[in-house]
C-alpha cells in the first residue's frame, strides 16, 4: 500500500537518528556522553562526583563508579522524600516499577519528560518494518494491547503525589501518541481494571482485549512476549479460537525475556500465524534497543544512551567495541542513572547486532548454549 510522502517523511524522522548512530557509534557515543554530562552537572549526584570536571570517557569512568540498583536505592528514597534534584533536573512526571522478577522485589525508577521522550523509541521496530517492507497498511489496523497497567497507584514525592505503573504500559501509552497506530484496548481502559497480578486480574484484561478487538483489524501485537503467548492460549481455551483465526497480524514487537526469536518463536507463530517478529530490548530503566531488520537480534539506541560492558576481571569497554562472540554485563548511562549496572548479560553477534541472553549469573551462558542447541539455532542471525 502506498503512503503519502508526508507520512513517509514523518516515519523516517523517527528512525533516522538511530540509523545515523548505528553507522558511526563511536562518534555518537561521544555526543551522548557530552549531552548526559550536561544533565548530570545539574544534579546533586553529578556535582558530588565532579561532573563539571569530566572532559572525556576516561575521566567519566574515574569520577563515576559503576552502581547497581542497591547502590541507587537510598538515593531514590531521598528523591521520593522530596530531594528531587539529587538525581533529576526536572520534576518527575511518573514512576516506572518492575514486575518483581529481579530477586522477587519491585524497583521504582523515576521518569522525567526528557526520559519519557526517549522511551518512545520503543516504536522504532514497528516503523522500520513499515519503511523496509512498504506495508503501510499496518497503520490502518490496530495494536492488540496486552500490556500491564500504566497506572497502579501513587507515591508521595515531597509534597506531591505522582502516579506509578508498569513500564510496558507506560511505553504503550506514549508510543501510541507518537506513532500512527491505535492501541486497543486503550491503556486507560486497561488501567481502569486495576493493577492486580492474579489469574483473575489477567482473565479480566484478556476478556477486555478480546471484546474490544474481535471485530478490529489487528495488524500489530506489541508488549511482553510471555503475555502474548498466555493470551493466545487463553483465547483458545475460553473462546475456542486462535488469534490467527481472528486476525491477520503483520508484526509482533515483543520484549521482556531472552529467546523471543528462537525459543519462543514456534509458540508465537503457532498462535498468531506467520507474522514478522521484532524483538524489543528494554527495561524499567529505559528502552535500549530494538530489532532493525529480519536479523534475529536487536540493535542498540546509540543515539540515546551510553553503553558500556563489564567483560570480566574488571575490564570495561564500550558496547560497540565488543568483538563477535564476546559477552559481558551491561552498564547503561541514562538521564537519571549514571553508569548503572542493569544486571543483564549481553552477547555480541555480527555488528551491530546483540542479544540479551539473561540475567547476570554464572549459569546464564550455559542456559543460553543449551537453548541454542535444543532449538538448532547455534548463534545464527
Amino acid at each position: 500500500m502506498a503512503a503519502p510522502e508526508q507520512v513517509i517523511g514523518q516515519l523516517q524522522s523517527l528512525v533516522k537518528p538511530w540509523h545515523d548512530a548505528v553507522a558511526d557509534p563511536a562518534a555518537c557515543q561521544e555526543e551522548v556522553l557530552a549531552r548526559l554530562l550536561q544533565i548530570y552537572r545539574g544534579t546533586g549526584y553529578g556535582r558530588e562526583h565532579g561532573a563539571a570536571s569530566v572532559g572525556n570517557l576516561a575521566d567519566y569512568r574515574t569520577m563515576f563508579p559503576i552502581a547497581t540498583y542497591d547502590d541507587y536505592r537510598p538515593l531514590i528514597g531521598r528523591v521520593m522524600a522530596g530531594e528531587v534534584d539529587l538525581l533529576l533536573t526536572e520534576p518527575p512526571i511518573g514512576w516506572a516499577i518492575t514486575r518483581g522478577t529481579t530477586k522477587g522485589e519491585e524497583k521504582f525508577i523515576p521518569m522525567t519528560p526528557t526520559d519519557l521522550r526517549m522511551r518512545v523509541s520503543a516504536g522504532r521496530a514497528m516503523v522500520n518494518y513499515a519503511l523496509e517492507t512498504g506495508r503501510f497498511d499496518l497503520f490502518q489496523g490496530v495494536n492488540l494491547n496486552l500490556n500491564f497497567p500504566s497506572v497502579v497507584g501513587t507515591v508521595q514525592v515531597g509534597d506531591r503525589e505522582v502516579e506509578y505503573g508498569y513500564s510496558s504500559g507506560i511505553y504503550t501509552k506514549h508510543v501510541s501518541r507518537e506513532t500512527p497506530i491505535r492501541s486497543v484496548p486503550s491503556q486507560e481502559e486497561i488501567d481502569a481494571l486495576g493493577g492486580g497480578k492474579t489469574a483473575h486480574d489477567w482473565n479480566a484484561r484478556f476478556e477486555l482485549a478480546y471484546q474490544k478487538c474481535r471485530d478490529e483489524n489487528v495488524t500489530l501485537v506489541g508488549g511482553v512476549a510471555p503475555t502474548a503467548i498466555r493470551f493466545g492460549r487463553w483465547l483458545k481455551e475460553t473462546h475456542g479460537v486462535y488469534p490467527k483465526s481472528l486476525w491477520k497480524v503483520q508484526i509482533m514487537t515483543l520484549g521482556s525475556v531472552p529467546g523471543i526469536n528462537t525459543r519462543l518463536a514456534p509458540a508465537l507463530r503457532a498462535l498468531y500465524g506467520k507474522a514478522a517478529i521484532r524483538e524489543i530490548y528494554g527495561a524499567t530503566e529505559g528502552m535500549f534497543g530494538q530489532q532493525k531488520d529480519d536479523k534475529r537480534a536487536w540493535v542498540p539506541n546509540y543515539d540515546l544512551f551510553l553503553f558500556e560492558v563489564e567483560t570480566g576481571r574488571g575490564r570495561v569497554k564500550l558496547l560497540h567495541e565488543m568483538k563477535r562472540g564476546e559477552m559481558g554485563s551491561l552498564v547503561v548511562s541514562t538521564p537519571i542513572l549514571v553508569r548503572y549496572k542493569i544486571g543483564d548479560i549481553i552477547l555480541a553477534l555480527r555488528p551491530p547486532h546483540f542479544r540479551c541472553i539473561g540475567r547476570d549469573a554464572w549459569w546464564t551462558p550455559l542456559r543460553y548454549l543449551w537453548d541454542e542447541l535444543s532449538t538448532l539455532n547455534l548463534g545464527r542471525l
